[in-house]
């Protein structure tokens, strides 16, 4: 209670009572030449002083930098080990493929012919032909606005417009979209089967160019590419093509499926 009392009656500290009584007596210390140059030159330091703190905490610390450069020239590294073996994969994977083909070409050619269908179906051989190219960029505030970034869920949505209005084949960025593929995001990254691709974004669709056009536009997709764009000026565009390709995906080793009527391993 006493404190509260204190609070109540008595705000004003004492020592700022007693000084604001000797300024209304006229009796408050003059403030000297002296006394004022000194005051700003203790400012003038006093800022100095912030300021250079202020810069030291700021500016990255050597081992920080020589550890972010070691992390970047890794990435780097890797990234490359990884273009060149998924080459070589490439590589010898169209070799199994021409030896298997020359072996069955005399034997059996309706194999041959088969797998080539089936090849083309599940994306696992390059396919050519026309179509359309579907661009998407994210929009002019993306480093602010992460709304006005394209998200993984906008390019599921496009593709699946593209499969129901007739693409035989599809690929983003140039990795092929195959049965077993997904298209999701791991932070602010989208990865197309596991691969990391960037904007723009590059979908290219095989099939009926008009069918394909017409499909997309009449599409859910396009009237919400359409909002984002209103919205968050997200760009789309669209363009025909006479002649395209899309690359190979890779090879899939099922563990689960198998055909109708033969044991699959379970028990």
């Amino acid at each position: 209670m006493t404190l509260l009392n204190e609070v109540m009656h008595r705000p004003l500290d004492a020592g700022y009572a007693e000084a604001a009584a000797r300024k209304e007596r006229g009796e408050a210390p003059r403030r000297t030449v002296t006394g004022v140059v000194a005051l700003l030159v203790l400012a003038v330091v006093l800022g100095l002083v912030t300021v250079s703190a202020a810069r030291q905490l700021r500016a990255p610390q050597p081992g920080v930098v020589a550890a972010r450069e070691l992390l970047v020239d890794e990435i780097v590294s890797r990234r490359a080990q990884l273009a060149e073996r998924t080459q070589t994969n490439a590589d010898l994977q169209a070799s199994i493929d021409g030896l298997r083909d020359e072996a069955l070409a005399s034997t059996d050619p309706d194999s041959v012919a088969q797998l080539t269908e089936d090849g083309l179906s599940n994306g696992t051989i390059a396919a050519r032909g026309p179509g359309i190219v579907v661009k998407v960029e994210n929009g002019p505030r993306a480093d602010e606005e992460p709304a006005a970034l394209v998200q993984d869920s906008d390019l599921q949505m496009l593709v699946n417009a593209l499969w129901a209005s007739g693409a035989e084949a599809i690929a983003v960025n140039d990795q092929r979209l195959t049965s077993t593929t997904a298209i999701r995001s791991a932070g602010s990254a989208i990865l197309v089967d596991l691969v990391g691709v960037s904007a723009p974004y590059e979908v290219v669709a095989i099939g009926g160019k008009n069918d394909l056009e017409t499909g997309l536009a009449r599409s859910s997709a396009a009237r919400q590419l359409s909002a984002l764009g209103s919205q968050y000026g997200i760009k789309t565009s669209v363009s025909t093509r006479d002649e395209m390709t899309v690359p190979a995906g890779p090879t899939r080793v099922l563990f689960s499926a198998g055909p109708v009527g033969k044991d699959n391993g379970e028990g």
